[in-house]
């Protein structure tokens, strides 16, 4: 959420100020769901505390990153450090800038190139949803009740087993915001392949993720990692993980050492 936005540097940690005059990405549409910002303070302390001024939120978002991959059973892959912070946040960057969960395969080809990275990155980085969860809306409750913009209408692309399940028993209504559902259903705690198994019976949640089968180009990608090992598709994300990390790093006298990750130092 944070590398699509100016880069890799800690933008979306920011609080409104009265002083900063603009609402904050932390408070747009696609990062309402986004949680544990309090941990990453709370990180940030602890290395404040023994470090001062050496490293930067930006630094500890992709650290964390990197570590919650790893007690998922994922990879363990090198970060490379040295980011420093920035000291700009715009909601409206986040709305124009971060992909869609309803992306047709067109716009999510765009958005991923405009940051650098390609399609092979766009199907590995997808594959971090095989853990975690989604709320119905904004995620993904338009492909059960209100699809292309007609109430009553189901994505066609959605296993329909699947969508009626969901409806019955996840998200009974189009405008619930509370209600979680697993990306990877009975395996959104675990780092695997499972993810694109779904993809391939239609049981991706997001739009976005169902676009992935649309195009000849990614849905042979998504089969090789299929036929491949664990252990390839690990080394694999790892090393898009280590792209995206690098998009529109500030380094040098660009930036700053935040002493607190919510706000600008004064």
């Amino acid at each position: 959420q944070d590398w699509f936005v100016r880069g890799c540097d800690a933008s979306i940690l920011l609080n409104f100020t009265s002083s900063s005059g603009n609402q904050t990405e932390k408070i747009a549409i696609p990062n309402q769901t986004v949680r544990g910002f309090d941990f990453i303070d709370r990180v940030k302390g602890l290395v404040e505390a023994e470090c001062p001024g050496v490293v930067s939120c930006a630094d500890i978002i992709a650290l964390v990153a990197r570590d919650s991959i790893v007690v998922t059973g994922g990879p363990f892959w090198r970060v490379p450090t040295g980011r420093r912070d920035g000291q700009i946040s715009n909601a409206p960057e986040a709305l124009t800038n971060i992909p869609a969960p309803f992306f047709n395969f067109t716009q999510l080809q765009t958005s991923f190139a405009n940051k650098g990275l390609d399609l092979k990155d766009l199907v590995l980085l997808s594959g971090a949803h095989t853990i975690g969860i989604a709320h119905c809306f904004p995620g993904f409750s338009n492909r059960l009740y209100n699809f292309s913009g007609i109430l009553g209408n189901q994505d066609p692309s959605l296993d329909s087993e699947y969508a009626a399940n969901l409806k019955a028993r996840k998200c009974k209504t189009i405008n619930d915001t509370t209600t979680i559902v697993e990306m990877d259903p009975g395996s959104f705690r675990t780092f695997d392949l499972s993810y694109y198994r779904l993809l391939l019976k239609r049981r991706g949640l997001f739009q976005s993720d169902a676009a992935l089968i649309t195009s000849s180009t990614t849905l042979s990608y998504i089969n090789q990692l299929l036929q491949g090992s664990l252990l390839n598709f690990y080394q694999e994300f790892a090393l898009s993980m280590e792209k995206m990390g690098r998009i529109e790093v500030k380094t040098g006298f660009f930036g700053e050492i935040r002493k607190h990750c919510a706000f600008v130092n004064s």
